[in-house]
């Protein structure tokens, strides 16, 4: 007996076509089916942060986010998000502020401070502190992750 279901769904821009196990992490999908392992598993909990993907263009926990769930949805990892190049001084306010150190929380850290980009571009550094909360970063103690997003901020508002 096949337990496996097929899905559908748009993966950074790309429709692709999957079968998965109807228990499948949408995590583990995406870095042991695809390859795409930009997104971490932690604490699989969904509290630390470092499984985040967009799921139909909201940031998600792809742990606690079934595979079959993401069926005829669009989906964006880190490596997309990368790919797309919207948010290369991001990126690059990351490396300048130090902000990358061990490098495990990164994805989730940039995917969720590219989303505070677009909804908040005024955000103030409080701001962003509360929108980051949800990911757990054991390195850096946040300060140069808050520099760093907090510089883009300035830079685009002024640019």
């Amino acid at each position: 007996m096949n337990d496996k279901t097929i899905i559908s769904m748009t993966l950074n821009g790309q429709l692709i076509q999957a079968e998965v196990s109807p228990r499948q992490h949408l995590v583990d999908f995406l870095r042991e089916d695809q390859g795409l392992t930009g997104s971490h598993l932690g604490c699989e909990q969904g509290a630390c942060g470092a499984c985040t993907v967009k799921m139909n263009g909201n940031i998600v926990r792809g742990c606690l986010v079934l595979a079959v769930q993401a069926d005829e949805c669009s989906i964006e990892t880190i490596e997309g998000l990368t790919q797309a190049g919207l948010h290369k001084d991001l990126q690059q306010s990351f490396l300048e502020f130090n902000a990358f150190q061990c490098g495990f929380c990164s994805s989730g850290m940039l995917l969720s401070a590219a989303e505070l980009i677009e909804v908040k571009p005024h955000a103030t550094r409080e701001e962003v502190r509360e929108w980051i909360s949800g990911n757990y970063c054991r390195c850096t103690g946040y300060h140069a992750i808050v520099d760093a997003i907090c510089h883009v901020l300035e830079e685009r508002a002024h640019g």
